[in-house]
């Protein structure tokens, strides 16, 4: 940790810099020299956030393999679990401390800094305060996303670089009680009546690139990370959970795909898709769709085969897990992935409305358990472009199970996340359904099963050992198989 923390403020700075608000001219020139702007930091944080959630490279983001969404061709290494010859931990580590969290410090610096001009002092107060609970909001996701990758982390010394380089851990359960506060905080603090990041002339121009500044959106999504954040303590703090999912969706979560927090990619490098940036770009034929749920999805006849899958064979085939597989008699990834402009999944209404049917056979709120699946595995259908006849038919075969609502919504929700690697496994570890097995070629550091976390950095062995050592102390072991704090069953 000593290490990355040094360079951290220059490289933040220095990458930072070279941001603008207009997204297509993030990477114009790097020679020039440009004036930093929270702007410019905003929309630098979220493209390297997004690019990080969505991208398929084996270097950085696995979980698309590790939930058997997709198989390896050639080099099977991740797909048995070995995540540390390509030093994974270290380049998630990176994306979401370094690139991504850092740029949103110092965002929130220079607005903290600035002295507003005279015709700025009435408005100044409300759009300042906007500000900063944005930047706070993607800030409280972050964390959210590294306690669930790795339990224990770096929390309020994490942004501290000046005081120290060698930040202790602290429990991922505090973190996440926090968390919850920190956000019902950043919430009350939005006013749509004023301004955020956007540009009144130009709303294409916005640093923020995820809502173009609407306040009132921003505060549906911070709604819906407040529910994510109860249902993911559902089983360790069920009153906790309870009171908080109550609260967000009273005060109003995502209700359409109109709310969903996506990132918009152009069709010219460097800022395509990173699908298609590894799909397509690299030059590559690396990827196949994975056997344990395209047998899934055949015993059913989900109609979202169409849009998961390429049609390159029939029926549709997938590549045994942990085994190379042929790019050629394997079904290939759909088409959407091989589209420079795919938008970049943060958070979509379907994720809340598996949220939302969770919080219904949880706690009875809001509809009846079996309306809500059939609104979230409706809501999905329609996201992959199902048309109506076909939904209706595809719930009528797979209707809701009151006596096992786990397996219910945790399968259909696998489903339903194929294009949220993260999402997913959280899913996954929470619910315990779909029921997978991993490779008996799996590396043994995954003791046979499917992994349920990511181990630390191994930099952060030799740069931060005390505190590494009690952190992996205090979580019950720095494996593949310790469990999540929330992860109870």
């Amino acid at each position: 940790m000593k290490k990355i923390f040094k360079y951290i403020s220059l490289l933040s700075i220095g990458v930072s810099i070279l941001a603008c608000n207009n997204f297509d001219e993030l990477n114009t020139d790097p020679n020039s020299a440009y004036t930093t702007k929270p702007d410019a930091l905003l929309s630098y944080a979220q493209k390297q956030l997004a690019d990080y959630l969505n991208t398929p490279s084996v270097n950085e983001n696995n979980f698309r393999l590790t939930m058997q969404y997709w198989q390896e061709v050639t080099y099977v290494d991740e797909s048995n679990y070995d995540f540390v010859t390509r030093n994974i931990s270290n380049n998630v580590w990176l994306d979401l401390y370094v690139d991504t969290m850092q740029n949103l410090v110092k965002a929130k610096s220079i607005i903290n800094e600035y002295v507003p001009t005279a015709t700025e002092q009435s408005t100044w107060p409300v759009t300042k305060a906007n500000q900063l609970a944005i930047l706070d909001i993607q800030q409280v996701f972050i964390y959210q996303t590294l306690v669930d990758t790795y339990g224990d982390i770096p929390y309020n010394e994490s942004n501290s670089i000046e005081s120290t380089s060698l930040p202790k851990y602290e429990k991922a359960a505090d973190i996440y009680t926090d968390l919850i506060s920190r956000l019902k905080n950043d919430l009350s603090k939005l006013d749509p009546s004023g301004s955020g990041f956007e540009n009144p002339n130009d709303p294409d121009r916005s640093g923020d690139i995820f809502y173009k500044g609407n306040v009132a959106k921003w505060q549906t999504f911070g709604n819906s990370l407040l529910l994510k954040l109860a249902i993911g303590i559902a089983d360790h703090n069920p009153s906790l959970a309870q009171s908080t999912a109550t609260l967000a969706i009273g005060n109003g979560v995502m209700t359409s795909s109109a709310d969903d927090c996506l990132f918009r990619y152009l069709s010219s490098s460097p800022n395509f898709n990173p699908l298609y940036e590894n799909l397509v770009a690299s030059n590559r034929n690396d990827f196949v769709a994975g056997k344990t749920l395209v047998d899934y999805m055949n015993a059913s006849s989900d109609p979202r085969r169409a849009a998961y899958f390429d049609e390159n064979v029939t029926p549709y085939k997938g590549g045994t897990i942990g085994t190379p597989s042929s790019f050629a008699v394997n079904s290939h990834i759909g088409d959407f992935a091989y589209t420079q402009t795919t938008p970049g999944v943060i958070m979509n209404y379907t994720e809340v409305a598996f949220y939302l049917a969770e919080a219904s056979a949880r706690w009875g709120i809001g509809v009846a358990p079996a309306l809500a699946y059939a609104n979230a595995v409706n809501t999905s259908l329609s996201e992959w472009g199902v048309s109506t006849t076909d939904a209706t038919a595809y719930l009528a075969a797979n209707p809701y199970n009151a006596t096992n609502w786990k397996k219910s919504i945790g399968e259909q929700a696998w489903v339903a996340m194929f294009n949220q690697g993260m999402v997913s496994w959280n899913f996954y570890r929470r619910l315990d359904f779909p029921v997978l097995s991993a490779p008996s070629t799996a590396v043994s550091q995954a003791e046979g099963k499917v992994p349920v976390r990511l181990q630390y950095p191994v930099r952060e062995t030799t740069t931060n050992p005390t505190n590494y050592a009690a952190a992996a102390a205090s979580i019950g072991g720095d494996k593949l198989t310790t469990k999540i704090f929330w992860d109870k069953f």
